[in-house]
């Protein structure tokens, strides 16, 4: 039976990387695109969707709308990656926001959240983005260096742009990804950090044990994280080949240092909420 739901719709070509930006930037997953002599396409991952049927008087003109958790933000950024094309936020008459995309004359893409959450949804607590006060480590592989160090300068990007500073940033070196679950065991247990980023690159083919070393490195950093009671963020990549690894170290699939950064951020956060009590997230 039915296993997705795909929505196509048609864009000018000079707005199609711009428009791809302005997704990356609010948070959806790239797919795997495509290109032929007629046409290209860059297909977008929602994390939720639904279809919704309406009779009678409809909640807003876009047919595509697109829920995100702050209207403000999302609308700074539809500005800067789309400034000819991005309306003015309005209120609807069902206790929201919204405003609009008019990518073309038949796609129109509006991007809405509620002014007040609704009761009946379960209240959920979640991690700020906010790093200040906070103290972070970086295990980092000197192995596969060349893609490592653009892990490590990703994750410093995003710990000094979410206010962390540098006085609260420990690099920790290690001569490979084999290592890293023992280092940040050593520096969970110092008390001198409230999460570790781990970052390493194992790739096919450099060694017969590829296999079982990303097995004991991904247990060993999960079971570090568990009996430290430290969050531990992930940022070893695991690749087939040498450009999938650059890739993923800041070329085309973003940066999985700068990724793992942001994750112990939100963790950090999230670890202070708990433990205050806090409950009243949205």
């Amino acid at each position: 039976m039915i296993r997705s739901f795909t929505l196509v719709r048609q864009t000018a070509p000079e707005k199609l990387d711009r428009l791809a930006s302005l997704l990356r930037a609010l948070g959806f997953e790239e797919g795997a695109g495509w290109q032929d002599e007629h046409s290209r396409g860059a297909p977008f991952l929602a994390p939720v969707g639904s279809l919704e049927l309406v009779a009678g008087r409809a909640p807003a003109s876009p047919d595509i709308l697109i829920e995100v958790s702050d209207l403000d933000v999302a609308h700074q950024l539809a500005r800067k990656h789309l400034p000819e094309s991005t309306g003015e936020i309005e209120d609807t008459h069902w206790k929201s926001r919204v405003f609009s995309l008019e990518l073309a004359s038949n796609l129109h893409v509006g991007f809405w959240a509620f002014n007040e959450p609704f009761k009946s949804r379960p209240k959920a607590t979640e991690g700020d983005l906010d790093g200040r006060g906070m103290r972070f480590g970086i295990v980092v592989s000197r192995w596969n260096s060349f893609i490592t160090e653009r892990l490590l300068q990703g994750a410093i990007d995003a710990l000094r742009r979410s206010s962390v500073h540098s006085s609260d940033i420990h690099i920790v070196r290690v001569p490979g990804s084999f290592e890293i679950p023992s280092a940040a065991r050593s520096l969970a247990g110092t008390g001198t950090v409230d999460a570790i980023i781990t970052l390493g690159c194992l790739i096919r083919g450099e060694t017969t044990h590829y296999e079982h070393i990303a097995t004991e490195v991904t247990r060993g950093i999960g079971q570090s994280a568990q009996e430290t009671g430290i969050p531990h963020t992930y940022g070893v990549l695991t690749c087939e080949d040498l450009e999938q690894a650059i890739d993923r170290a800041g070329l085309k699939s973003g940066n999985k240092g700068h990724e793992a950064a942001i994750s112990a951020i939100e963790m950090v956060s999230l670890k202070k909420k708990l433990k205050r009590g806090a409950g009243d997230g949205a």
